[in-house]
């Protein structure tokens, strides 16, 4: 009889996938010396080498770029499975996971979990803060809040509102600013950017705001980061209307700009979409979403 583990396998494809022992062991929830361990004894029972170490991180060998692609066909079988039990469950006790951005999360998820956990005490919920998509496929989440429609046959999706984006400024900093308009020269003005890239810069520029690199002396990928350093005056930002127009230390900037819709889009597998609890915290928070 072949022995196998499962555990080992998986070890090696999330290591592969991620490129290091330190990344692999936040995606797994693992500690590295455990995970490490996991590998070793793999490379053991096969008899090979998998993986060679290159500068921090690793690199499949030969032999492991041949094994690699068995052990990601087990993986999407494994994932399969997984799916299709989700889906056969009947009862509304057990987790769910919802992933949306980490504005969203913070902001708009706590009053719907709080009502969620009311009505339904024997749901566990996890939220995924992120502003990626999460892979619904391999069970990153149970249930995503999109800015999109999915494109995969496999995903179900329920549009449900569009939200609207403008810019902010902390009052003060905007008079301080002498609240300027598109049309003025905005030398000194800064706003708070999300990363190095042209990508915000050209967005802007098509709201009517000529901007350089210089007018974004501070960058963050966090959402919440980027929306306190705007509420303390350190530069202009993107936020929803629902915030930002709800925060009393800020204003709208540029008020003469339309303001950008933002899709909202409800998303699961259509698998775990036929587990009743899933189907349950689906349609409530489609039905919250959409009162806004």
């Amino acid at each position: 009889m072949v022995k196998f583990d499962w555990n080992r396998a998986r070890a090696f494809l999330v290591t592969a996938e991620e490129g290091s022992l330190s990344a692999a062991a936040r995606a797994l929830g693992l500690a590295q010396p455990t995970l490490g361990r996991q590998i070793e004894a793999l490379q053991r029972e096969l008899g090979v080498v998998l993986f060679e170490r290159v500068g921090r991180g690793l690199q499949l060998t030969p032999n492991g770029l041949d094994l690699v692609e068995h052990v990601k066909v087990m993986g999407e079988a494994a994932s399969r499975m997984s799916l299709t039990a989700s889906g056969r469950s009947q009862t509304l006790e057990g987790p769910i996971s919802i992933s949306a951005s980490e504005v969203y999360s913070a902001f708009l998820m706590p009053p719907i979990i709080a009502k969620l956990r009311q009505v339904e005490p024997g749901i566990t919920i996890e939220i995924v803060a992120t502003n990626t998509a999460s892979d619904l496929l391999r069970r990153e989440a149970d249930i995503a809040i999109r800015s999109f429609r999915p494109a995969q046959p496999e995903l179900i999706a329920r549009h449900v509102r569009d939200d609207r984006g403008r810019l902010y400024g902390n009052a003060a900093y905007l008079d301080a600013i002498g609240n300027p308009s598109a049309s003025d020269d905005l030398t000194d003005v800064a706003f708070i950017g999300w990363d190095r890239t042209d990508a915000l810069i050209g967005y802007l520029k098509g709201l009517g705001l000529d901007l350089t690199q210089d007018h974004f002396p501070i960058v963050t990928e966090n959402q919440l980061v980027q929306w306190q350093l705007v509420k303390q005056g350190a530069g202009i930002g993107v936020m929803t209307e629902d915030v930002g127009d709800n925060e009393p230390t800020v204003r709208r900037a540029f008020p003469e700009i339309d303001p950008v819709p933002i899709p909202m889009w409800l998303t699961t597998h259509r698998e775990v979409g036929t587990s009743r609890r899933v189907r349950f915290v689906f349609d409530l928070l489609a039905d919250e979403l959409k009162r806004g």
